[in-house]
């Protein structure tokens, strides 16, 4: 041990989102920062959401890519994300994670048939550098009734982080939480849980240009996709002392950087998963048009897919989970993962005619049409239309909006506004983004693991399903 005051940096990032451009200038940064620290210790960790299955690396590889480039930038340990826990598989997470060089912490989240954590993540880890003792736990956003359907238990991360902090706090020098739980969480905890240095976040992709100190605990966020790498330094006195911290901010990644490993294995991985991708899932007979401002024979299909899939008497979708046209053809998996990227799952949820009407009329304008959404799962740019399967809708486009020009017919009876539907649809609406009156839903229930291009797959080997998504649904009123 070096006599003298001694620092440790550690260096986080979070959020990246398989933005796999991005991941040879973070390493190059890296590489630079920790050139810049001498022979200091410093730490490298990843507070989650490293993966998306929306990019074609990380979906042709099922992650493997991501395993690999984290692997070969020298992470110390990490957290997962609800990109990690909620898209993969018990058996695929499992596979993934035995292969990573690091400790995966995260004290949350458990195996149901076992109540103990998988066997490739621990609770909290105890690092050791240069005689100083680094205590790790994480914890991840509890999507509790959705991990259940996984076979995980999601466990209330206050009490399980406020567990883990006591253990750990005794035998350390440093307690570091790794936070996959949003900025609004990690400042509550900051204000809750005693002896932590700080708080590494993520979730909420907020950026930090300096750490918010509350009672004593640094709270830390580095944004997302890799644009920014948290960094704190601490230091003491002499060896026995406390850590003070003495920096903390977010270094700007320059894009232009390139890291002589990680460039070229990036670009393998992209190889790979496009060769993986190219896999023919069906052909089709015909040119299917997409309109995300209203009614369109693809977004028809896609609300086919939802509606015959969750068995429900009808169906809503938003049109914007579409990103392009179906060509006429051969269709690959690739194409459907391009046109279709959002990991957004299906679900069952009982609504009255009302509240479904109300999300009708809204799909008539552009308000809504329009509406940027981010986040839930939701990959494309913009809200886009309602697509429907099972319904007749008569409107008048002349009438003001919400005006209650429109006629909703079910099974050829008109819809009633307190009577209480059965609706196939979207997870992402449960969330009230969108059209919120559909997260009045209730009794919901989610089928995982099937993602919305799974359904547009099955639903293209149906004979029959491209003459059906022509029908017309949404009928202009005479006038």
């Amino acid at each position: 041990m070096k006599p003298g005051p001694q620092r440790l940096t550690i260096l986080h990032t979070n959020d990246i989102h398989s933005h796999f451009e991005m991941m040879s200038p973070v390493a190059a940064e890296i590489s630079a920062l920790k050139a810049a620290a001498g022979e200091e210790p410093v730490l490298l960790l990843d507070i989650g959401d490293h993966m998306d299955r929306a990019a074609v690396e990380t979906e042709g590889t099922m992650g493997q890519a991501n395993i690999d480039i984290m692997n070969l930038t020298g992470y110390d340990a990490v957290t997962i994300g609800n990109n990690e826990g909620l898209t993969f598989s018990q058996e695929q997470l499992s596979t993934l994670f035995s292969g990573i060089h690091c400790p995966v912490v995260c004290c949350n989240f458990l195996e149901s048939s076992t109540g103990e954590p998988p066997h490739w993540m621990k609770r909290h880890v105890i690092l050791e550098r240069d005689g100083i003792r680094i205590g790790l736990t994480g914890a991840t956003a509890a999507f509790t009734s959705f991990y259940a359907l996984l076979g995980w238990d999601a466990l209330d991360p206050e009490e399980a982080l406020r567990e883990q902090c006591r253990l750990l706090a005794p035998q350390v020098d440093i307690l570091i939480i790794l936070s996959h739980l949003g900025l609004p969480a990690d400042q509550q905890l900051a204000g809750r849980l005693e002896g932590v240095h700080a708080i590494l976040g993520g979730h909420t992709h907020h950026i930090l240009e300096e750490p918010q100190m509350i009672n004593g605990t640094a709270v830390c966020g580095a944004g997302k996709f890799g644009l920014y790498i948290g960094r704190l330094v601490f230091e003491r006195e002499h060896a026995g002392g406390s850590f003070r911290l003495v920096a903390g901010g977010c270094v700007p990644v320059d894009s232009t950087l390139t890291d002589e490993l990680i460039a070229p294995a990036a670009a393998i991985h992209l190889e790979r998963g496009r060769e993986v991708l190219e896999e023919t899932v069906a052909i089709s007979d015909r040119h299917l048009p997409l309109n995300v401002q209203g009614e369109s024979p693809f977004g028809n299909l896609l609300a086919q897919a939802v509606r015959r899939f969750t068995g429900s008497s009808f169906s809503l979708v938003n049109t914007g989970q579409l990103l392009g046209p179906l060509p006429e053809g051969e269709i690959t998996s690739g194409m459907l993962h391009a046109l279709c990227p959002s990991p957004i799952n299906t679900c069952i949820v009982q609504l009255t005619g009302r509240d479904i009407r109300t999300a009708l009329t809204q799909s008539l304008t552009a308000e809504f049409c329009n509406k940027v959404i981010y986040g839930y799962g939701f990959r494309g740019k913009i809200l886009g239309s309602l697509a429907v399967d099972g319904l007749k809708i008569l409107y008048d486009p002349r009438v003001m909006p919400y005006d209650n020009g429109i006629a909703v017919f079910v099974d050829g009876e008109q819809m009633e506004d307190e009577r209480v539907y059965s609706v196939g649809t979207l997870d992402m609406f449960t969330f009230r983004t969108g059209y919120e009156t559909i997260a009045n839903g209730t009794e919901a229930v989610f089928l995982l693991p099937y993602f919305l291009r799974d359904l547009l797959r099955m639903e293209l080997q149906r004979p029959g399903s491209l003459e059906e998504s022509e029908a017309v649904r949404w009928e202009m009123q005479d006038t």
